[in-house]
């Protein structure tokens, strides 16, 4: 295990428990769009977080890094719980494990075609 590979799966870890601990009262509110833009936040946040776990993992199945992004979304409702006006919410982590697996679909099919284009063009 190379550390450099692990990197954006540090960062993407650290930026989620830093957007966790914000408390309510100190959130931004948009308004109306309010629940679209935090749970779009949601599953961007945890399909790139499972795109870095495929990065650091390269030789392991994708489905090891939708189970480590899983994990690490219910630690994250787990350490909410303690956030002053926060709860934990089993739907976010519903709505992440749905971000991670978009994430993942999207990852493997760059990774296809990047080696199908790149098997092609050496021929």
């Amino acid at each position: 295990m190379k550390l450099p590979r692990w990197i954006p799966a540090l960062v993407m870890m650290s930026a989620i428990f830093v957007f966790s601990s914000i408390p309510s009262d100190e959130m931004i509110d948009f308004g109306w769009a309010d629940f679209l833009v935090k749970k779009s936040g949601h599953m961007l946040g945890y399909a790139l977080l499972a795109v870095s776990y495929a990065w650091g993992m390269r030789d392991a199945p994708s489905s090891r890094a939708w189970i480590f992004a899983v994990l690490y979304a219910a630690s994250d409702e787990f350490h909410q719980h303690f956030v002053a006006g926060r709860h934990a919410s089993p739907m976010d982590i519903l709505i992440d494990a749905a971000g991670a697996a978009i994430g993942l679909w999207v990852w493997t099919r760059l990774v296809r075609y990047s080696n199908s284009t790149s098997k092609s063009s050496s021929t």
